[in-house]
Order: C-alpha cells, then structure tokens, then sequence
C-alpha cells in the first residue's frame, strides 16, 4: 500500500515535501498533482522506477518522457535551445505545456526518443510541483497519470489510490486534478513549431 501525503495545493508543508523528495530519491514512483493532470513521477537516473512507470501506462519505445524542470535555466541544462527558441520558452513558461527539444548531453540516453534524441520537459506553474523541484534540486521525470485503458487522466486522489495504491510508493493528495494533460508543441524541428497533443495550454501563439 503506497503513502498518502495531504499537501496544500497553494502553501505546501515544507516537511511532506522533504519527506516526498526523500522518497523519490530511495527510489519511489509517485503520484502527484500538477497545473494540469495528475502525473506520475520518479527521479530521473533511476531506471528501475522509469521501468515501473512503462509498466503502469504500458508505454511503447517511442513514449516521449518528460522532465518537469523548476525553471528556464533548468530547461537550458537538458536541451538544445537556440535564441529564438529562448524567447519563445521564456513567453510561455511557466505553463501547462510540455516542450519537445532536442535533448542535451545531460539526458540520460534511456529517457531520449530512440531515433530523433529529443525530450519533453515542461515548466509547471503548481506550488506542489515548485517545491518539490526546489528540494530535489534537479528534474522531476514525469509522465501523465492516464492508465492505457482510460480516455482521460486520473483526476481523484482517492481513486488514484484504489486503481494504483499497490503499484505507487506516494500519492499526494493536492485536491481534485483536471481531465486535460498538457499540450504538446513539438520545436525540435527547423520547420517550426509543430502540435502534437492539444490541452490545457492556449495553443494559438504556436498556429
């Protein structure tokens, strides 16, 4: 059975938050919320919570992951970012958007698409998600909470709980999620921001 933390959604309590960030460093896979669905995340070098994560969303080889970073700078760090590719970051993080950038030398090769070495990484504006990152002090790596057989994410703690409580280390409890994951804008490409997934975020600066 997984631990259940009741964090505040707008003023997280600093010691659930260690307590968290101490779990996922000894190797936990979590869930937790986000400004848009409830995800699941683990820390980004430990490959066999990676592989508990392809295991609960039955992911394919050519899964995007993501990295949820605390910032800019931090998304510079992981990928490839040009000037104009900066300013247009810099416009819309933080967000509910996940970005597709070609990954740097810092990306584990495990977590970079098989053939084009690109990652997703995205910029949550979520105070449970900022504090976390402040005290990991590095990436999240993060996924959508949505089982293979559902249309929608999982949005209910309790009922994250009752599907996935002896498959997760954590669940935090941050109040109900939505039904919308993020959108996905691919700017990996020289041909220019392409939309792979519509969601949460407003998708006409990127039409």
């Amino acid at each position: 059975m997984s631990q259940y933390f009741h964090i505040h959604p707008d003023n997280p309590q600093p010691r659930l938050i260690k307590q968290a960030v101490q779990m996922i460093k000894n190797g936990a896979v979590i869930a937790y919320p986000t400004d848009s669905a409830y995800a699941l995340g683990c820390h980004l070098g430990d490959k066999a919570a990676l592989e508990r994560i392809i295991r609960i969303r039955q992911l394919d080889d050519k899964h995007h992951f993501t990295l949820l970073c605390r910032d800019l700078s931090e998304i510079a760090t992981y990928a490839k970012v040009d000037n104009p590719t900066y300013r247009l970051l810099k416009a819309h993080t933080p967000g509910a958007y996940t970005f597709i950038l070609t990954a740097s030398s810092e990306v584990p090769r495990r977590l970079m698409h098989p053939k084009r070495k690109t990652i997703g990484l995205r910029v949550p504006d979520h105070a449970i998600c900022q504090a976390l990152l402040t005290e990991l002090n590095e990436p999240l790596l993060t996924a959508t909470l949505q089982l293979p057989a559902d249309s929608e994410p999982l949005y209910d703690p309790e009922d994250i709980v009752e599907k996935l409580g002896k498959q997760l280390d954590l669940v935090i409890n941050g109040g109900f999620g939505t039904l919308i994951p993020t959108t996905v804008v691919d700017l990996s490409q020289e041909s220019g921001a392409e939309i792979l997934r519509v969601g949460a975020g407003d998708i006409s600066p990127f039409s």
